[in-house]
């Protein structure tokens, strides 16, 4: 069996699926494993660096896919690469099938497996696997730095013989992998840092972390069987406006983290709720390629109201695409593993596996 990948649009994507140490194990596994040329080089990963692991690199994305029986992807491959699949081949990436219901019911036509990453269900044989937290993690990690570089005062408390400059104020909008990374970044560099969910469990890990959590009156836990958090009440919505409108009069910088897989992003920075900030706040939305949870947040643009800085990349991984694509591709290769039957040395679409029958685009 042969595994392959093919380079990424580089003006959207700088992450890869595979980096040479995956591909060594790939090969132990019995696996061979064909790529692009300079495939990574953009992350300073020469071709030569995979061949010393065992993988053949060819001249285009074509003959990759003609001589491979899986192909591995971070995202799904435009139209050409996608119409090259045929029958029996195994397509594995984030798919999106919401987004890309209508190209994925085409090629799964065409008798192509395919598999997408974000529907693992949150079990514990499926964590070695979890791209949503391993990237989560990176993502709520950045979303904290980049943002405290806009802003232009220091975070944590300083005490000098000129005075005392106050320490930052920050809040994490959703406590979920993101977020409760958010929280730990900004409370190790001295901010103050408070937080909000509608999963009430997040209060006992926000408060772990050194984080005040904010507890909409009345709440309950909306929480889905998978971890996930559902949709708000109207009533739900209302109260939790009136609590952030009050809170964020008094902070400094706002990491919105909160979405709910395969909608849109539930909008919960109001406009007039972004009037009353002060003027030099930062808000960074996290959420911005799923629309945002501030209404007023535009992908990759920097919005300026009455002094405050919202902020909206549509791929803050692009920053550390490095770190993002170790472990990316040790999410893959944990996945191929178990899709892998070593015995019959294929790949077997057991569909009594909870992890195989989530993830398969049907």
């Amino acid at each position: 069996m042969i595994v392959g990948s093919l380079s990424e649009n580089k003006k959207i994507e700088n992450r890869v699926a595979m980096t040479p140490d995956v591909v060594k194990k790939y090969i132990s596994l019995g696996l061979k494993v064909n790529l692009t040329k300079d495939y990574a080089l953009h992350l300073g990963i020469k071709d030569k660096d995979y061949e010393l692991e065992g993988a053949k690199i060819f001249s285009s994305n074509h003959e990759v896919i003609s001589n491979s029986n899986a192909i591995l992807q971070i995202n799904i491959p435009d139209e050409e690469n996608l119409n090259s699949l045929g029958e029996e081949q195994i397509l594995i990436g984030v798919l999106d099938p919401f987004l890309n219901e209508k190209k994925l019911k085409k090629i799964t036509q065409k008798k192509v497996k395919c598999f997408s990453l974000e529907l693992l269900p949150r079990i514990t044989r499926a964590q070695s696997m979890d791209i949503l937290s391993s990237q989560a993690n990176l993502a709520g990690y950045k979303a904290v730095i980049e943002s405290f570089a806009f802003f232009q005062k220091a975070i944590p408390m300083m005490m000098t013989a000129a005075g005392t400059i106050s320490a930052a104020k920050v809040l994490v909008v959703g406590a979920g992998v993101a977020g409760l990374q958010a929280i730990a970044t900004a409370k190790r560099m001295g901010a103050i840092v408070f937080a909000t969910d509608v999963r009430l469990a997040s209060k006992e890990q926000v408060e772990s972390l050194g984080g005040k959590f904010l507890v909409v009156e009345g709440a309950e836990n909306l929480e889905t069987e998978g971890g996930y958090a559902k949709e708000t009440t109207q009533e739900f919505k209302k109260k939790q406006e009136e609590l952030l409108t009050e809170t964020l009069k008094k902070i400094d910088i706002v990491i919105c983290t909160a979405l709910i897989p395969g909608k849109k992003a539930p909008v919960i920075l109001k406009k007039d709720m972004i009037e009353v900030m002060q003027s030099g706040s930062v808000i960074y939305d996290l959420a911005a390629s799923q629309g945002g949870n501030s209404e007023l947040t535009k992908v990759n643009e920097i919005i300026n109201i009455n002094g405050v800085k919202i902020m909206g990349e549509s791929n803050i991984l692009n920053k550390l695409p490095v770190s993002a694509s170790n472990l990316y591709a040790k999410n893959m290769y944990n996945f191929i593993n178990n899709l892998y039957d070593k015995e019959q040395k294929n790949f077997k679409i057991n569909l009594e596996d909870e992890i195989i029958e989530k993830t398969m685009v049907k």
